[in-house]
């Protein structure tokens, strides 16, 4: 599999992308989880249930969120995708049926593993490609891994996010507190350059409120990472973390029309289908069963005159 030349993103530092990676959360994310039922909900609008699917990175997209999709498809073989071992570790031990569970013994059985080429009808990414330092790389493996009619659904953060939270480090003269995101109809070019068809992007605005500043931080830091290259580039300490929940506390940017404390996260929602292949008509050319099998199927029948 040839990959396109792609930029790594201007605001991203990809060292510190692979070692949040590499992490292993105790738990999924509590924003993760509800943007991935949200996200499960729209299955509904699919004709097609999927015979095979694959979840990328369950344990940061959300594990509460893989039951729903496995109770929507049950008849449906699924792979689990995490490149990295601790982060498998934890989400393997918590998806781990219980002796006395039905589906440890009856229906298909998940595997840990990267699906073959064209091996699944639906590739599941909920809440991680605003974290990939080369987004695009990762789309044309999803598309890879996708076989003929099948369809990518994903979520991630968009520019917005934390807007209010970049607006008093901005008064406050620091570095800021987050990367860039990127907007959803970059990605929606992104999708089309890496051979998607038909991508279709929306987006809503999710409020969290918090009791304290440190309630705040705690959410942010189970959520993700700062990966500016331009971040501060040493240990903080417990003055430096005490100033700055201060600094929250009083921060009219942060208080919502009731005066609470709040976070705005701008979440994207992505669908795009891989098409069938076209045939560059050449003197000889050569196309494999598969994709053959493919071009028939989608031919239209001709019509009676």
């Amino acid at each position: 599999m040839t990959l396109p030349a792609s930029d790594t993103p201007p605001t991203l530092d990809p060292v510190a992308a692979l070692r949040w990676a590499q992490q292993a959360p105790p738990a999924s994310p509590w924003l993760h989880e509800e943007v991935a039922r949200r996200m499960q909900e729209r299955l509904q609008w699919i004709r097609q249930p999927p015979q095979a699917w694959a979840h990328w990175q369950p344990l940061h997209g959300g594990l509460a969120a893989h039951h729903l999709v496995v109770q929507r498809y049950p008849q449906a073989s699924c792979y689990l995708v995490e490149p990295h071992t601790q982060p498998q570790r934890v989400a393997a031990r918590q998806l781990q049926p219980r002796w006395w569970q039905r589906q440890r013994w009856w229906g298909p059985q998940p595997q840990w593993a990267l699906p073959p080429a064209q091996g699944v009808d639906m590739v599941w990414a909920n809440m991680g490609l605003h974290m990939q330092a080369d987004p695009l790389a990762l789309m044309v493996q999803w598309q890879h891994v996708l076989a003929t009619d099948g369809f990518l659904m994903f979520s991630c953060l968009g520019p917005d996010s934390l807007r209010g939270l970049r607006a008093l480090y901005a008064r406050l003269g620091w570095p800021t507190p987050a990367h860039a995101c990127t907007d959803m109809h970059d990605w929606g070019d992104m999708l089309v350059q890496a051979g998607f068809a038909q991508p279709v992007m929306d987006m809503e605005r999710i409020v969290l409120g918090f009791a304290s500043a440190a309630r705040l931080l705690q959410e942010l830091r189970g959520l993700g990472r700062n990966l500016h290259p331009a971040r501060f580039p040493a240990l903080r300490t417990r003055a430096w973390r005490a100033r700055l929940e201060q600094a929250i506390d009083r921060a009219p940017e942060l208080r919502g029309p009731d005066g609470a404390l709040q976070l705005e996260f701008e979440v994207i929602y992505g669908h795009a289908f891989k098409a069938a292949p076209r045939v560059r008509v050449e003197p000889l050319s050569a196309v494999s069963l598969r994709d053959m099998q493919a071009l028939l199927r989608n031919r239209k029948a001709p019509t009676a005159t």
